[in-house]
C-alpha cells in the first residue's frame, strides 16, 4: 500500500476455525467436534489465567471446577479489585421476558449492527445463544438482579436496541457480578484447585516450540522477577483505553500482558476500534488523571439536549422548551436517547463544535430527568438509579434531581485486540484471549451492557471446552520453569527493568503518559483523519525517543516500586499508540468508534467501504521501530445483509 507510512503485508494466514453449517448449530457441533481431555487427565494439566475480573475469574473457577490445576495472576490487592466493578449498567440476555420482541437472533443482529458490521458472524451468534444461560447461572450464584414486583428478573433498554433485554443490579451490575464469580473462584481456592497470586503482574510471554508455555511475573511487594510454566496460558487482562491517559479505566488497566503477546508473535487485531463513551463527566482540570463514567442507563430516562442558540449562558432552568433542541431525538427519532454510543458521542461532539455546548469550557450536553421525575416520581429515579445520583452529586457538586446532569464525551472501551480464533485461541498455539482482551464480538463499536455478557461468556462456557481441544493433544508438564526459554525471557524482563531505573533523566512516567493521551486524544480520538495520524505516528516517535532518554524512574526494583510498574506501562503504551494510528490510517472508511473524517455521508455518519474494508485487519511485530505488517481475515455475512446503519 502506498503513503505516507509504508505498510507490508504478512506472511500469517488467519484461519477462523468457525464452524461450518447452519448458523443457530455451529456452536453445538462443534462442542461435539471438540477433543475431550478425561476427568482423571485433567489433573495432569497446569493452566496459568492472567486477570481476575470477570472474564479471569470465571474462566478460572470453571477450569478448576473442571479438575485443571489453574494458577490465577492479578496486579491488585485482590481479585475483587478488577476493574470489572466498574460496569454499572447491565448485562444483555435475550431472555425476552417482556415479550416484545426479543430473540437469540436479534440479539445477534443488534450486536453485528451496532458493530457496524466488522465482527465475525459465527462468535457473535454464539455470545448470543450464550447469554440465555450466564443470567441463570450468575443467578444461581446468588447475583442480586433487581426484580420486578411479582418476582420476575427486570430488564431495562440499551442503547442500540429496541427491546429490554438488560439485566441489572441497580448501578452496580459489573460489582455483583464479579462478587459472584469471586464466590466460585474463592470456592476453588478453598479446595486448592486455583492458587491465587495477587499482586503479581505479567511483564511477558513465554514459548516453548512456538506454544505459550508460560509467563514472566514481577512481584509487586517483594520486586522478585519470576518464571511460571503451564500447559496454556489464558489472558484476560482487558483493553487498552489508557493508551489516552484521560479515560473511565482505573489507572491501573494497561496494554502491557497483550502487548508483550504481540512482540512475542501474537497478531493484535483491530486497534484502531476504540469506543468513546457519551454519558461521561466532563474533564474538569489540567491535573485530572480519570474520568467518571455516569452509566448508559441513565438514557432510558435522561433526555439529552443543549441550547438551540450559540453561546447561549444561561442556566438550565432558565432556558426554556422552545429553545432547548433535543438534538438525539430530533435526529434519531426511532432510537432517541438511546442510539449507540459512537453515534451519540459523534453527535454531542457536534452541538458541541459548534459553539452550544454547556458548562466549563462548552464542553458538555445536559442529561435532563426533569420529565421522569414528574411522570413517575423521584422514588421510582432514585430507587433505578440511586447510587448514580449519589455519585455525581459528590463529584460535581451538583444535585441531579434539581438540575440536569452535565456529561460529554470520554474514552471507555477498546474493541480491537489480540486476534482469536473461533476456540478463543491467538495465533500462538497455546495463548487464549478472553474479554476486552480480544477483538473477537463487537466489531467497530460495542453496545451497552454486552462487555459483562462476553466475558462471563468467554470464561464460564467457551474456554472450558476450548481449552480441552487444545490440551487434549498436548503431553502435560512439556516444559518446565528450568528450560531455556523461561531463563531467557526472566533475563529480557530484568535487563528492561534496570534499563528504565538507570535513565535517571528529568521527566517522570506519568509527563510522558499524558503528553501521548494528549497526541491520541487530539489525532485519534473521536475523529481522524489522515494527515492528523501521520503527525501522530512522527509525534509518538519522537516523544518515545525522549522517553528512553529522559525518564525518571524513582527508587529501586526491589521492592514496592509504582514507579518503575507505570514507567513499563507507558513504555508499552508509547509502542502501542503508534500501532493504533497505523492501523486508524490504513483503514479508509468510517465504521463504529472509527471516524475518519473525509469518509463519511453528507448527513455526517459514518461512510463504510464494504469492499475495500470487510476484514479484520491483524497487526504482527517485525521488530522495534519497524510499522508492523498486516494480515487479514475476511468477514463474510451470510446471515445478516450488509446496509449502512440507520437508527432514524
Amino acid at each position: 500500500m502506498s503513503g505516507a507510512i509504508d505498510i507490508t503485508a504478512s506472511d500469517l494466514k488467519l484461519e477462523s476455525k468457525a464452524p461450518t453449517g447452519p448458523l443457530a448449530e455451529k456452536w453445538s457441533k462443534h462442542k461435539f467436534d471438540l477433543k475431550l481431555v478425561n476427568p482423571a487427565n485433567k489433573r495432569r494439566y497446569r493452566v496459568i489465567v492472567v486477570g481476575s475480573g470477570l472474564a479471569g475469574a470465571s474462566a478460572a473457577s470453571s477450569l478448576g471446577e473442571l479438575g485443571y490445576h489453574v494458577d490465577c495472576f492479578c496486579f491488585q490487592d485482590s481479585p475483587r479489585r478488577a476493574h470489572s466493578i466498574a460496569a454499572q449498567g447491565g448485562i444483555n440476555a435475550a431472555k425476552n421476558y417482556q415479550n416484545d420482541g426479543d430473540s437469540i437472533f436479534r440479539l445477534f443482529y443488534d450486536t453485528i449492527k451496532g458493530g457496524d458490521f466488522r465482527a465475525r458472524e459465527a462468535n457473535v451468534h454464539r455470545l448470543a445463544e450464550c447469554s440465555v444461560d450466564i443470567i441463570d447461572h450468575c443467578t444461581a450464584l446468588g447475583v442480586p438482579f433487581a426484580r420486578e414486583y411479582g418476582g420476575q428478573l427486570a430488564n431495562r433498554s440499551f442503547g442500540g436496541a429496541q427491546v429490554s433485554r438488560t439485566f441489572y443490579a441497580r448501578g452496580q451490575t459489573g460489582q455483583q457480578l464479579l462478587l459472584g464469580a469471586y464466590s466460585s473462584l474463592s470456592r476453588m481456592i478453598e479446595l486448592g484447585r486455583v492458587k491465587m497470586h495477587s499482586r503479581a503482574e505479567m511483564l511477558d510471554l513465554v514459548l516453548v516450540d512456538g506454544h505459550a508455555k508460560g509467563i514472566v511475573t514481577r512481584d509487586l511487594v517483594s520486586g522478585e522477577i519470576k518464571a511460571w510454566a503451564a500447559d496454556a496460558v489464558v489472558l484476560a487482562t482487558g483493553g487498552y483505553g489508557n493508551v489516552f491517559y484521560l479515560s473511565t479505566n482505573a489507572q491501573g488497566c494497561n496494554v502491557t500482558a497483550t502487548y508483550r503477546a504481540y512482540k512475542r508473535g501474537a497478531a493484535f487485531a483491530n486497534p484502531c476500534f476504540t469506543q468513546i463513551h457519551p454519558t461521561c463527566i466532563p474533564v474538569h482540570g489540567d491535573q485530572q488523571s480519570k474520568l467518571t463514567l455516569m452509566s448508559e442507563s441513565l438514557r432510558n430516562d435522561g433526555r439529552i439536549w443543549v441550547p438551540k442558540a450559540k453561546s447561549d449562558t444561561r442556566g438550565a432552568a432558565q432556558i426554556p422548551e422552545a429553545e432547548r433542541d433535543y438534538y438525539l431525538e430530533r435526529k434519531y427519532p426511532s432510537f432517541g436517547n438511546l442510539v449507540p454510543r459512537d453515534i451519540a458521542s459523534r453527535a454531542a461532539k457536534q452541538v458541541c463544535d459548534e459553539g452550544r455546548g454547556v458548562g466549563p469550557g462548552g464542553l458538555g450536553v445536559y442529561l435532563d430527568f426533569a420529565k421522569a421525575i414528574s411522570e413517575k416520581g423521584k422514588r421510582d429515579i432514585e430507587g433505578k438509579y440511586g447510587n448514580l445520583f449519589d455519585m455525581y452529586a459528590k463529584i460535581t457538586a451538583e444535585d441531579p434531581y434539581a438540575t440536569p446532569m452535565r456529561i460529554y464525551p470520554a474514552v471507555h472501551y477498546t474493541m480491537g485486540g489480540l486476534w482469536v480464533d473461533y476456540n478463543l485461541m491467538s495465533n500462538v498455539p497455546g495463548l487464549f484471549v478472553l474479554g476486552e482482551a480480544n477483538f473477537s464480538d463487537h466489531g467497530a463499536n460495542r453496545l451497552g451492557a454486552s462487555a459483562l455478557m462476553q466475558g462471563l461468556s468467554d470464561g464460564y462456557f467457551v474456554i472450558p471446552y476450548t481449552v480441552g481441544g487444545y490440551l487434549a493433544g498436548e503431553k502435560p508438564g512439556k516444559a518446565g520453569v528450568d528450560h531455556a526459554a523461561f531463563g531467557e525471557v526472566v533475563s529480557t524482563v530484568k535487563s528492561r527493568s534496570h534499563k528504565l531505573l538507570s535513565i535517571q533523566g528529568n521527566k517522570s512516567p506519568r509527563q510522558f503518559h499524558r503528553a501521548l493521551g494528549q497526541i491520541m486524544w487530539e489525532r485519534c480520538g473521536m475523529a481522524r483523519n489522515a494527515a492528523g495520524l501521520e503527525k501522530a505516528v512522527t509525534d509518538i516517535r519522537a516523544l518515545r525517543a525522549e522517553f528512553w532518554e529522559n525518564v525518571k524512574v524513582l527508587g529501586d526494583g526491589s521492592a514496592v516500586n509504582t514507579s518503575l510498574e507505570m514507567a513499563g506501562r507507558v513504555a508499552d503504551f508509547l509502542e502501542f499508540g503508534e500501532i493504533m494510528c497505523v492501523d486508524a490510517w490504513h483503514r479508509q472508511e468510517s465504521c463504529g468508534g472509527h471516524f475518519r473524517e473525509e469518509f463519511q455521508t453528507e448527513e455526517g455518519e459514518a461512510r463504510r467501504d464494504d469492499d475495500g474494508f470487510a476484514y479484520v485487519a491483524a497487526w504482527m511485530h517485525r521488530g522495534d521501530g519497524k510499522v508492523p505488517s498486516l494480515a487479514k481475515e475476511p468477514l463474510s455475512f451470510e446471515n445478516v445483509k450488509l446496509s449502512q446503519r440507520s437508527y432514524k
